[in-house]
């Protein structure tokens, strides 16, 4: 079974930077070249958001809001998946997940991705 760990949440001021963290271990599960893997928040009273992920056809995808800010990376040999979050605003404010479709692997996927594999969470809040 694959565990996925958020880290690196906080508070900063509105202009911050964060730099999230999303650790894969489990069955012999690598990120690298994983298609169908990214970061998601939720902020309350508000329904969960994509943010920003490598999407079933290969293309990074990043929601409107973020781009230009925000970063997502991936470290292969640790098995760490990053969002470097840049000029942090208070609508950024939320829990950030990190989530991945274990069916699609390392392969392209036919479907559209089907994320279920979820991390607990990590808090950011940016303050005016």
């Amino acid at each position: 079974q694959v565990r996925l760990v958020e880290s690196g949440g906080g508070s900063v001021q509105a202009g911050g930077s964060l730099r999230l963290s999303c650790t894969a271990s489990g069955n012999r599960y690598s990120i690298e070249g994983t298609y169908c893997m990214g970061w998601f928040r939720q902020a309350p009273g508000k329904e969960r958001e994509g943010v920003a992920f490598f999407d079933r056809d290969g293309r990074t995808v990043y929601m409107d809001s973020v781009k230009g800010r925000f970063t997502i990376s991936r470290d292969n040999t640790n098995n760490i998946l990053y969002l470097q979050a840049d000029t942090l605003n208070p609508e950024d404010s939320a829990k950030y997940y990190c989530a991945a479709d274990m069916a699609c692997g390392q392969h392209p996927c036919p479907i559209p991705c089907q994320y279920n594999a979820w991390g607990r969470g990590t808090q950011v809040t940016v303050s005016s």
